[in-house]
């Protein structure tokens, strides 16, 4: 799961996310302020106090100060975004758990079926008693070393072999 997530800008997580924050008042004023405050005090140089006070506004919407403040982390930069989620996660450690950016699946797990998959294709592909695809199945099994570890090729070809006696 981490393979993916090492690729993807802290900024581009957070667009990713923007929607799932807002939305259905995931956060409540006590959490977002306690947010915007750990960015303020423990991050001086992420909000300035003047920054802070703004997003602390209660005249504006909950909705609108969260947006706003998302957005005015993205245009600072990936380390400000991931201060951000740091500080999500302190204050608010269910929700972000939940965020959809952390749901998203690895290209290794991808990988992984898309092998299992090709395994049993190949499988079906030589158990088939058609005497033509034992023959190519043997060639393109002959000839790929690489893809195939030795000694699975090996197992394979003997097999093979025997099906082709038969």
């Amino acid at each position: 799961m981490m393979l993916y997530k090492t690729y993807q800008s802290y900024c581009h997580r957070l667009q990713h996310d923007m929607y799932f924050l807002t939305s259905n008042s995931r956060l409540n004023e006590q959490v977002v302020d306690k947010i915007i405050l750990q960015l303020n005090r423990v991050y001086p140089q992420i909000l300035s106090n003047a920054e802070a006070e703004k997003f602390r506004n209660p005249k504006a919407s909950l909705h609108t100060r969260l947006s706003d403040l998302i957005k005015h982390l993205q245009k600072k930069g990936d380390r400000h975004c991931q201060e951000f989620y740091r500080a999500l996660q302190i204050n608010a450690d269910e929700l972000y758990n939940d965020l959809p950016s952390r749901k998203i699946l690895s290209p290794v797990f991808f990988l992984a079926c898309f092998s299992v998959a090709a395994g049993f294709a190949l499988f079906w592909y030589c158990c088939n008693s058609d005497t033509k695809v034992v023959g190519r199945a043997r060639r393109i099994l002959g000839f790929s070393p690489i893809i195939i570890g030795r000694h699975v090729r090996n197992i394979c070809m003997l097999y093979l072999e025997d099906i082709s006696r038969n």
